[in-house]
């Protein structure tokens, strides 16, 4: 278990997410997000990261890259690592971040044909209590487009789970609607998806980097043979099947 973490480390996160939030590019910087297709976009990644029951601190970190629109695995990469910096609100990617990054550029360094055009990520992007959550951090220090996608929503910058969010979701009546995630401020922080018919339940989808939010929606919707992007998925699955295989 580790200890609470002190003030100075909490200031010096909140310093160093204000700092690389300013790298953060919100649009479209690729030719392939701006085809109504894809057209272009061959490879997109997921990261991901699981834990042995009880346990908190060794994790199986996973990334996986898919073709694209087959949605095929092409590549995979299970790595057992030990964290080093405690669970915090709003600082999650201090936690993550290192070992997802490691991957990547492992992948880089061994298969670099194979490195992704675009990076799914368990968890937020500019939906976040300073706009630079696990998505954008991972996004700004790989330089690669990263769109956040997570299950449940953060209730942060005056978006909340009240009635009114809850009649939204309801009117979502087909896979690809969607609607805005609108903080105090008036900015648009992301949006809600129903990202299949199948799943009345939506995802909150949200800019990590270089990509849009409407873009980073429509790709999501398009990578969903489920409830969750394909990417997020077999990356969950696959760490998962590698720590019962390894820790039974």
């Amino acid at each position: 278990m580790f200890a609470p973490p002190g003030e100075d480390l909490v200031n010096q996160w909140e310093s160093e997410q204000a700092c690389l939030r300013l790298q953060v590019m919100e649009e479209d910087t690729e030719d392939w997000q701006r085809s109504p297709d894809f057209s272009g976009l061959e490879r997109v990644g997921g990261v991901d990261l699981s834990f042995i029951k009880g346990d908190d601190i060794n994790a199986c970190t996973q990334l996986v890259v898919l073709s694209y629109p087959d949605l095929e695995v092409l590549y995979e990469d299970s790595q057992m690592v030990t964290l080093t910096a405690p669970y915090i609100a709003g600082f999650l990617a201090f936690r993550e971040t290192p070992f997802l990054l490691e991957a990547l550029q492992r992948l880089e360094r061994n298969q670099p044909k194979l490195l992704p055009q675009v990076v799914f990520v368990d968890g937020n992007g500019l939906f976040h209590y300073r706009e630079f959550g696990l998505a954008c951090h991972l996004g700004v220090l790989s330089g690669l487009p990263c769109v956040g996608v997570a299950k449940n929503l953060l209730q942060v910058q005056g978006v909340y789970k009240n009635e009114e969010h809850q009649s939204q979701i309801a009117a979502l009546h087909k896979g690809g609607d969607s609607f805005p995630l609108t903080a105090a401020s008036g900015k648009v922080l992301g949006k809600a998806l129903r990202s299949s018919d199948k799943s009345s339940k939506p995802v909150y989808v949200s800019v990590g980097h270089k990509i849009s939010v409407d873009t980073a929606v429509r790709l999501t919707h398009s990578c969903c043979r489920y409830r969750v992007p394909e990417p997020i998925r077999q990356a969950d699955c696959l760490s998962r099947e590698y720590l019962r295989t390894h820790f039974p």
